[in-house]
């Protein structure tokens, strides 16, 4: 039988001690050793199911999750696939824009170069062109002057346009087959600057 004094130790008469005292718990005699280590094996069987119960929960949310991972993970994939193709295109449509400018440029380019000598001619007294032969780098002019110094002022004017890094004569001579006056046949060689 087990006993437990909840109120307490009586107080001894003529003693004096505290006022209070602790409560106390009588066990008594819980059986033989074969009651206690029976229930040590339940008490351990009890904390061994629980921990392993514990571990078993913990198992299935990780296989949850990791469900939950590889779903997301297809899901991210055939978006990538999707953001490769349309990078593919925006890099096709782009070297197609690409190309259109650059043709476009092109286009434009030999009828720049004909305006600007054309009117760097026109504000240069004397002289008159012949040929002109767009070389890809460099530019050969061809033309008649009336004089030395008309075609050093078109070399002047043609510096000042910009367009041209290096103007050198290639040939310069007093053409004797017109008789009514004094001309000049004179070749540039007019190398382009880059833009």
């Amino acid at each position: 039988m087990i006993r437990i004094n909840l109120l307490g130790s009586p107080k001894p008469k003529g003693k004096k001690g505290p006022a209070f005292s602790m409560p106390s718990f009588e066990l008594g005699n819980l059986g033989g050793p074969f009651i206690q280590v029976t229930a040590v094996l339940l008490i351990a069987g009890a904390g061994n199911f629980g921990y392993w119960y514990q571990l078993d929960r913990e198992a299935k949310s990780v296989e949850v999750q990791s469900r939950l991972a590889e779903q997301k993970n297809r899901e991210l994939a055939d978006i990538k696939v999707r953001y490769m193709e349309r990078q593919r295109q925006a890099d096709s449509y782009k070297r197609r824009v690409d190309v259109i400018d650059q043709l476009r440029a092109n286009q434009t380019g030999p009828v720049a170069l004909l305006a600007m000598i054309g009117d760097t001619v026109n504000g240069t007294e004397a002289v008159w062109l012949n040929s002109l032969q767009d070389q890809g780098a460099s530019v050969a002019i061809d033309g008649t002057a009336l004089s030395s110094d008309a075609v050093a002022n078109l070399i002047s004017n043609l510096q000042k346009t910009g367009f041209f890094r290096n103007i050198e004569i290639k040939e310069s001579y007093q053409d004797e087959g017109v008789k009514d006056m004094q001309a000049f046949q004179f070749t540039l060689t007019c190398e382009k600057a880059k833009s």
